[in-house]
């Protein structure tokens, strides 16, 4: 996976965003085969209900707490060792997961695997920062992630041939296993390709979580309320609409599989051309019509009175995804140079931290009367929606923000 292969993207791909990308891809390739069966694998080795939904919250708690350790050490170390580091922790966890004899060692498995899919998040960010100007930042972002939701299709179903083969505890295993194998060759190639091209940060810079909250610029500051908002108006809904359509509108679960589907490909689809977009014509309106996008799809799915109109309804919560490069590319752009995968860690902690609470919100409205969840979700995030359009639009002093004058 080396030499030869890196060579032909040198025309029209960064040598370690090309890295990046076939790390992204070749994990998340093997995670998908055994992610959406995990609840079933901790049933099987003994867990209950109870330790079942312990393992979701401490995803969820893991996700807000690699982020900011993630960019300080992308910052500090090099983004190379970074990769290394969460590449290689994740590995080991996957192999805990493959060898765990009881649901214990799958949650303790769970502390590695998180190092990837959250600590090396801020990494990612600032490697397209790093290797690519602004006007190539929304797209490379797009095909970020279309590398990331294309296993989703792929590697699932093969995941789910493998159990109704082997049964639940060997079928995941064996899917383990295969991430195991993935891992290292991901690994060899971080080793063996990427090169940090910039020096790692002097020790004045890896500065606390409040100090780089403070030198964010306002305009990302007022990016992170908008975002947050909207956020949280997704998490409110996001655990009840699929209840809703199946409870309230009466859809069968293989009926409602069927309209996910078209959500994820009418996502897929539309990411290049929002990154693309973005590029050309300016990051804040894509971004805007993202956020619209999040407050309407609750309510469509609300006034969906067909099958007809749940269609339209889930192609809408696809089109959620169209600013997603964009908005990314914005977090980039306007972060600090000597700070940038710190900056990304600083952002994301504070929005996952503030999002935990919304699907417990979101249930306690649930029970006063099902379209509670979805009309609160449409409000908040129609207020993030507005909170992003009085924001003035920044001006961006290359030589100051992430990825320095090249940009």
């Amino acid at each position: 996976m080396s030499g030869p292969i890196f060579s032909t993207f040198r025309s029209g791909l960064d040598r370690n965003v090309a890295v990046l990308a076939a790390s992204l891809f070749a994990l998340s390739l093997g995670e998908e085969l055994w992610q959406a069966y995990m609840p079933a694998y901790l049933t099987a080795l003994g867990a209950g209900g109870v330790m079942v939904g312990l393992f979701g919250s401490s995803k969820d708690l893991l996700d807000s707490l690699y982020q900011y350790p993630g960019g300080w050490l992308a910052d500090r170390l090099g983004r190379r060792r970074a990769l290394l580091i969460f590449t290689g922790l994740a590995t080991a966890g996957y192999g805990v997961y493959a060898a765990a004899p009881a649901w214990p060692f799958v949650l303790a498995g769970l502390v590695g695997v998180m190092a990837w899919k959250a600590g090396a998040f801020p990494t990612t960010f600032a490697v397209i920062g790093d290797a690519l100007p602004r006007s190539r930042r929304a797209t490379a972002f797009a095909v970020q992630s279309v590398l990331v939701r294309v296993p989703r299709v792929v590697s699932a179903p093969l995941g789910g041939i493998a159990i109704a083969s082997l049964g639940i505890i060997a079928g995941v295993r064996l899917s383990c296993a295969i991430t195991v194998v993935l891992g290292l060759a991901v690994l060899v190639v971080q080793h063996r390709n990427f090169r940090d091209h910039r020096p790692t940060a002097p020790s004045q810079n890896a500065a606390h979580v409040r100090a780089v909250f403070s030198g964010m610029p306002p305009e990302l500051r007022r990016l992170l309320a908008a975002d947050c908002l909207v956020r949280i108006g997704e998490g409110i809904a996001a655990s009840f609409i699929v209840l809703f359509v199946t409870q309230v509108k009466q859809v069968s679960v293989a009926e409602y599989g069927v309209l996910y589907a078209i959500q994820q490909a009418v996502a897929i689809a539309f990411y290049l051309p929002g990154g693309r977009i973005a590029d050309v014509t300016g990051r804040r309106g894509v971004v805007a019509l993202t956020f619209l996008f999040f407050a309407a799809f609750p309510l469509a799915v609300r006034s969906a009175a067909s099958h007809a109109g749940l269609v339209g309804a889930f192609v809408i919560g696809g089109l959620k995804e169209i600013g997603e490069p964009a908005r990314k590319s914005l977090i980039v752009d306007l972060a600090p140079d000597d700070r940038c995968a710190s900056t990304v860690g600083v952002y994301y902690t504070i929005r996952n931290f503030l999002v935990v609470p919304a699907g417990v919100s979101g249930g306690f409205l649930w029970q006063r009367a099902p379209h509670l969840s979805l009309d609160a979700a449409m409000v908040v995030s129609l207020a993030g929606l507005i909170v992003f359009l009085l924001t003035p639009g920044a001006k961006v002093d290359p030589a100051e923000h992430c990825g320095g004058p090249h940009s």
